[in-house]
């Protein structure tokens, strides 16, 4: 089938409604952001063979997860009725620590996070509430997306176990920034940022109370959420309206060095379906979202009531233990023996020297030094540059 079949949207509902046996949706409203991604997929991505079918693949599984959350919603409605409580959401650039401090959190059992395995795969069939079929399904996946991409290891410490981003649970509206990072849609892309992206963070909390019914039913129950995902930047007063009680952590790391880690990522993305993914938009695309979402967070932070704890990108890899002591005073939650023993635990079994290293330079995503220095200057003067000069 071709692309113009395969990325139709009007196929790609017939089919999850024939593969679920289920007609409905429910809010947010699904067809036009479909309807919107599918044309710049067709149009502006030049997607090679391999890029249609997983985007295929990829939004017939958005579509059937859609359809199948409402089933459950409809035949559990007390899934809704779950009371959410206080989320600790990081906040920070990709490659400022965020995924590490996010699993320290997640390690305490006081904390609920959603690890990979559960927000790739929200919605469990009847039977699979305790997750076997997802973990099984996750842990494949995680080891394929290594074997043919052995350099996205050097990117992000992959772990179908692990806590990792709650965007994978925002996915499923379409709204949301993650279509943009694997594929080249400046239409869509333009598209998102003009919207008002409320209705995806309230599903995101539909999906995590959700989670989190299915998680007392394997016997946890805990005191706080822990969220995580560089997208929260641009949306913080979004996060604060619908969490109410949500304590921001705020990691910082030198954009110099963060936005060209970044580009490659996502240039190394682009490619894996695009047989002409270049760099150097990938480059300016990226620093320009990433450039509008620090400045937003910068702007929102002077104006919210939440507290927010900033955690330099050094400390978090050094000290961890300082950090997380620094995060729960914050709360008023008492640091414990058994948590100090689970964060010297992970460090001492994820060290960062066991990845490859990620090598990549300014100039091939159509960056300079001077350049990235001035756009980044508001927030370097008040996060960074005190700390090179201490």
């Amino acid at each position: 089938m071709s692309a113009e079949e395969l990325l139709a949207p009007e196929q790609l509902l017939a089919q999850a409604r024939r593969e679920t046996g289920l007609s409905q949706f429910d809010g947010p409203a699904i067809e036009e952001p479909l309807e919107r991604l599918t044309r710049a997929l067709r149009t502006e991505a030049r997607l090679n063979e391999v890029g249609v079918h997983t985007w295929h693949a990829r939004l017939l599984n958005t579509l059937t997860t859609r359809l199948r959350a409402r089933d459950w919603f409809v035949r559990h409605p007390e899934i809704l009725e779950e009371k959410l409580p206080p989320p600790v959401v990081i906040l920070g650039l990709a490659r400022t620590g965020t995924t590490l401090l996010h699993r320290l959190l997640a390690a305490d059992p006081r904390f609920y996070a959603g690890a990979w395995w559960e927000v790739r795969f929200p919605v469990p069939e009847a039977d699979d509430v305790a997750g076997e079929k997802r973990i099984a399904a996750a842990k494949a996946e995680v080891a394929g997306i290594l074997a043919a991409v052995p350099e996205m290891a050097a990117i992000h410490p992959w772990d179908a176990m692990g806590a990792d981003e709650d965007i994978m649970l925002i996915d499923h509206t379409l709204l949301s920034t993650t279509a943009e990072s694997l594929a080249h849609l400046p239409t869509y892309r333009s598209w998102i940022h003009s919207q008002d992206l409320r209705a995806g963070y309230a599903y995101l909390l539909q999906l995590m109370k959700f989670l989190q019914w299915q998680k007392k039913r394997r016997g946890q129950r805990a005191d706080y959420w822990v969220l995580k995902t560089p997208m929260h930047l641009g949306y913080v007063e979004v996060i604060a309206e619908l969490m109410p009680g949500a304590t921001f952590v705020q990691t910082h790391r030198d954009p110099i060095a963060t936005i060209p880690s970044f580009a490659s990522m996502v240039h190394m993305l682009w490619a894996m379906g695009s047989d002409s993914a270049d760099p150097r938009e990938a480059g300016r695309q990226w620093s320009q979202t990433l450039e509008q979402h620090l400045n937003h967070c910068l702007d929102q932070r002077e104006r919210l009531a939440n507290h927010f704890v900033d955690v330099n990108f050094r400390d978090t890899v050094t000290e961890p233990v300082k950090v997380v002591e620094r995060i729960y005073q914050d709360i008023g939650l008492p640091m414990t023996d058994v948590t100090r023993a689970g964060i010297s635990a992970y460090m001492s079994t994820h060290p960062r020297e066991g990845r490859p290293k990620h090598e990549y330079t300014l100039e091939e995503f159509g960056f300079t030094r001077a350049e990235l220095e001035q756009r980044f200057r508001r927030y370097r003067e008040k996060h960074i540059l005190p700390f090179i000069k201490s």
